[in-house]
């Protein structure tokens, strides 16, 4: 921005100093005056003269001068707050990217270190124990297996969110009721253990273009989430609407809701809320919500939650048709 400006600022310099010489000094060179008129005053006079353009001449430079130091003077302190500004701007992205990136990194080391310190120390206590019987060991074995089970569901988790990243997805033409009733099936044994009632549009003629497998996985996990966080012998339901472009699908529950300081993190990879939804004793690592984020996100659709804490929470998922 400089450069450009210093460059324009010679170029104006030298064009006003042009035209001062043609318009105070003349268009001869040097300063001695060329007009026949003033070749008829007295010498005296015509000295006086020429001493006032001359000094009209060199006042005209010097507001040249400073104006144009002011000008560069405005331009060099405005464009090094734009481009710190600008350049604040473009960083954010890349600094929460980075943040987000060690953020996962730590909280997926210590997901894993977990089960494999767990599984450490009791067979350490098991080999330090003369006295093992055969149904402690197969009691040891078995505590070992739900370990590696863990392992096995986060291990896949993570695996799940990194080919999602590639958006490495077979897509094709989709009915949508054919998605959500496969998602309720899935999810009906889960309702009828805490009588809870699943209800859904009669018929839905939209359709999207997508992964099946994954779309069923995403309203897998909403409605997996809004069952597991109900009361028992409640409601979830399960409304579509739609216009020319897109297709909205809510499930709404009745369950404990979501604190409004929590809301905001609910999609991000190991969140587990506190307090209340952490006092149902569900399991899991906190990767659900954020595999059904980018499979939605994945299908160039949104979602977002709204809740208050014990008014239930509605999830509220955009695609387009």
């Amino acid at each position: 921005m400089m450069a450009i400006s210093l460059f324009f600022s010679l170029n104006v310099y030298q064009l006003s100093v042009q035209e001062f010489d043609r318009g105070l000094r003349g268009p001869g060179s040097g300063a001695e005056m060329r007009d026949p008129a003033a070749d008829m005053l007295p010498e005296k006079l015509k000295a006086l003269l020429l001493a006032e353009r001359e000094a009209q001449y060199n006042r005209a430079k010097s507001r040249v001068i400073s104006r144009l130091l002011l000008t560069n003077a405005v331009i060099l302190a405005g464009g090094g707050v734009l481009s710190y500004y600008l350049a604040r701007r473009t960083l954010q992205p890349i600094e929460e990217a980075h943040e987000a990136q060690s953020r996962f990194t730590a909280d997926a080391s210590h997901e894993l270190r977990t089960p494999i310190a767990v599984m450490q120390s009791e067979i350490e206590v098991a080999l330090m124990n003369p006295a093992l019987t055969l149904p402690q060991a197969k009691q040891q074995l078995r505590s070992n297996l739900e370990e590696l089970a863990r392992l096995t569901a986060l291990s896949e988790g993570l695996l799940r969110l990194a080919r999602l990243e590639d958006n490495d997805l077979q897509k094709t033409v989709l009915p949508l009721n054919d998605v959500l009733q496969r998602a309720v099936q899935r999810l009906l044994p889960l309702a009828e253990t805490k009588h809870i009632l699943i209800t859904t549009p009669k018929k839905i003629d939209a359709q999207v273009v997508g992964d099946q497998d994954s779309l069923v996985e995403a309203f897998v996990t909403i409605l997996d989430n809004a069952i597991k966080y109900s009361p028992n012998s409640t409601e979830v339901a399960l409304t579509v609407s739609q216009d020319k472009h897109a297709v909205v699908i809510r499930v709404a529950d009745q369950g404990i809701g979501i604190k409004a300081t929590e809301l905001p993190h609910i999609f991000d990879r190991f969140y587990r809320a506190d307090s209340a939804r952490s006092k149902q004793a569900v399991t899991g690592y906190g990767l659900g919500l954020a595999i059904a984020k980018s499979i939605i996100e994945a299908h160039y659709g949104t979602i977002t939650a709204s809740s208050k804490p014990g008014s239930g929470t509605i999830f509220t998922i955009t695609l387009p048709l």
